[in-house]
């Protein structure tokens, strides 16, 4: 098959063959049609995370099963499928629980394993699921990762209708995502971006409120959703009401952020990580999807510009999902 490839890691990404994938037993083989970037697209080449060798990026795919391995039921070549990103071994005592991303053998597709941006992927059968009804294959590849670690920040974060929640960074895919739902969910939406353009954006898919990431944010939060990491940390702390609920899912702007303590425990504030999704959650975002839970796509590229779609994923200028079509 062809396929975006990285042979080093740090390095570079190429175009080329390698060998088909042959799906083992409980396997599938799915031919992608479209499939989106991620930053894991971006890190790998910088060797954090360093993915097996040669490696195929892309943790988000929608497509074609292709063929499908012994004692695989339930799915057959010619099947249209969403790829749910996030594999457990399901059967471990974290993954019994519904807590799937806890396993020690949960792997992300794109990062730990060959990803979409080729002619062919493997995954279990298990992380197959029907393509949504009446949404665009563009539509398909976009949700996955970032909707699914969107949920599952609101539901860590256990917000309500009525309270207030904060989006950080809003032109990223799981905070554009993270909008949508607490949209729905019945949320007062603030969302922040530096850009004026992204929050006016912002506002018109549904926000009631968007201020500059630069600037103090005039709100007390019930819940803030954070992915920028440093950049935004002091303002994100400060905008927690107090009982409030940080839930935490990426740093783009670095790994490393003060805590104040007193202010952490005289406020009772709560600090909460959050990673990918459940098996069970994935259900259920595909079928809030399925229900017409708006999908955020910024641009669609052939997949032979790759290249400058990375391009645009790390300028920052993109909101919401860039797609590759197959």
């Amino acid at each position: 098959m062809d396929a975006w490839i990285l042979d080093e890691s740090p390095g570079t990404y190429r175009w080329g063959a390698l060998p088909d994938p042959e799906p083992g037993p409980g396997d599938v083989r799915v031919r992608p049609v479209a499939s989106a970037l991620n930053h894991m697209d971006l890190w790998v080449t910088r060797g954090l995370p360093k993915p097996p060798l040669p490696h195929v990026p892309g943790c988000d795919v929608a497509g074609v099963v292709d063929a499908v391995g012994e004692g695989v039921e339930g799915v057959a070549p010619g099947d249209e499928v969403v790829v749910n990103p996030a594999v457990s071994c399901r059967a471990c005592r974290a993954c019994r629980a519904g807590e799937s991303p806890l396993c020690r053998r949960f792997q992300i597709v794109g990062e730990h394993r060959a990803g979409g941006h080729g002619g062919l992927l493997v995954v279990p059968a298990a992380n197959v699921s029907p393509r949504p009804a009446g949404r665009s294959w563009e539509e398909c590849a976009a949700f996955p990762l970032t909707t699914l670690t969107a949920w599952r920040m609101l539901r860590r974060g256990r917000l309500r209708a009525g309270e207030t929640v904060v989006v950080v960074g809003v032109g990223g895919g799981v905070s554009a995502a993270a909008l949508v739902l607490a949209v729905r969910a019945g949320a007062h939406v603030v969302a922040t971006s530096r850009d004026a353009a992204k929050r006016e954006a912002a506002l018109a898919l549904g926000a009631h409120e968007a201020y500059d990431s630069d600037e103090d944010w005039p709100v007390r939060a019930d819940v803030v959703l954070e992915s920028v990491g440093p950049a935004t940390w002091e303002r994100s702390v400060r905008a927690l009401a107090p009982g409030g609920r940080l839930v935490v899912c990426g740093g783009t702007s670095g790994p490393m952020v003060e805590l104040n303590l007193p202010r952490l425990f005289f406020k009772q504030h709560e600090l909460i990580g959050s990673t990918m999704g459940s098996y069970e959650e994935w259900e259920q975002v595909v079928e809030l999807v399925g229900q017409g839970l708006p999908v955020v796509v910024d641009e669609v590229f052939g997949i032979a510009d790759y290249p400058a779609a990375l391009e645009r994923l790390e300028s920052g200028q993109q909101l919401g999902k860039i797609v590759l079509r197959h």
